[in-house]
Order: C-alpha cells, then sequence, then structure tokens
C-alpha cells in the first residue's frame, strides 16, 4: 500500500483516522458533503466531507461506502462515477489560501482522475485554486484519511483543510 498527497492543503485541524475499502474493492466514484455558501455575516467552511464508493470490477450497485471524519454542515452530493470498470487513481484539490482577516475556508472541492484518463470534477464550491495533481495509483486509490478542523464555536470555522487517498495493488 502507498499514499498520494498533494502540497496545497490548509494549515488547521489534525488527522482524522484512515478509512479503508474492504480488501480487493477500489474507488470508482465519491460523493462530497458541501456547505452552500453563507453570505454575509456567515461563516463559510465549504468543502465538509468526502467519501469513496469503492467496488469490485463492474459492480457499482453493490458500492461501499468509506468516509473519514467529515465537518458538521454541509451535505451529502450524489456520487460521481469512473466510467464503467474504472477506478479513481489520482486527486487534486482545491483550497482558498489563509486570509489574516476575513472568513477562511481552507479545502473546497476535489476533482479525481479515473484510470481511463476521465476527470470528475466535485460539486463543492470556487474559492481558491486547484493544486497540482498528485502522484498516479498503479491500479487504483482504496483508502483515505481526512484533515479536519473541529469546530470553533464563534470563531471561523474551516472543516476539512486536507486529504490523502491510500493506493492498493490487489
Amino acid at each position: 500500500m502507498s499514499v498520494i498527497e498533494v502540497t496545497n492543503g490548509g494549515p488547521w485541524g489534525d488527522w482524522a483516522w484512515p478509512e479503508m475499502c474492504p480488501d480487493g474493492f477500489f474507488a470508482s466514484g465519491f460523493s462530497l458533503k458541501v456547505e452552500p455558501r453563507q453570505g454575509i455575516p456567515g461563516d463559510d467552511t465549504a468543502l465538509n466531507g468526502i467519501r469513496l464508493h469503492c467496488a469490485r470490477g463492474q459492480a457499482d450497485l453493490n458500492a461501499h461506502v468509506v468516509e473519514s471524519q467529515s465537518g458538521r454542515w454541509g451535505w451529502w452530493s450524489e456520487p460521481l462515477w469512473c466510467p464503467v470498470g474504472g477506478f479513481l487513481v489520482a486527486f487534486s484539490l482545491r483550497v482558498e489560501a489563509p486570509v489574516t482577516f476575513g472568513d477562511n475556508t481552507a479545502a473546497n472541492n476535489v476533482r479525481f482522475l479515473c484510470s481511463d484518463g476521465t476527470e470528475l470534477q466535485g460539486p463543492g464550491l470556487t474559492w481558491g485554486d486547484f493544486g497540482n495533481w498528485s502522484e498516479l495509483c498503479p491500479k487504483g486509490i482504496c483508502g483515505l484519511q481526512t484533515k479536519i478542523q473541529q469546530p470553533q464555536g464563534l470563531l471561523d470555522d474551516t472543516a476539512i483543510n486536507d486529504a490523502l487517498f491510500f493506493c492498493c495493488r490487489n
């Protein structure tokens, strides 16, 4: 097993527990938990969670869902899937750089690359920029770990700041 990561993650929070697909399963789809724009004077958090939909071969209907720790705000999207038989093999994070005075959101969106070259962009928000792509998994992504800031009370919340993914070989 190996790890793929990116370098533009947000600075806040702690790494949660890793969550893995069952043995022999790979992520063929994903969904995101996203808090919509809150307007003034709301506190935006944007990306709050990432779920991997793990499948065996073409068994999308029997997918097993795994999720590392998620934030409390927002709603889950419908899954986005690689073309039949494909798996997620790389990712890129959209992250808003820290601002000194103002509302920080950290991670806003995720995009994944499928094994056939298809690019899937999540339905996250648009603050910040997508960073570089991670390295490629040889076979496919089989687990994830999120870096999440716990609720800050009356202070500025960011929820998901960063993520990394695990590659399995069989």
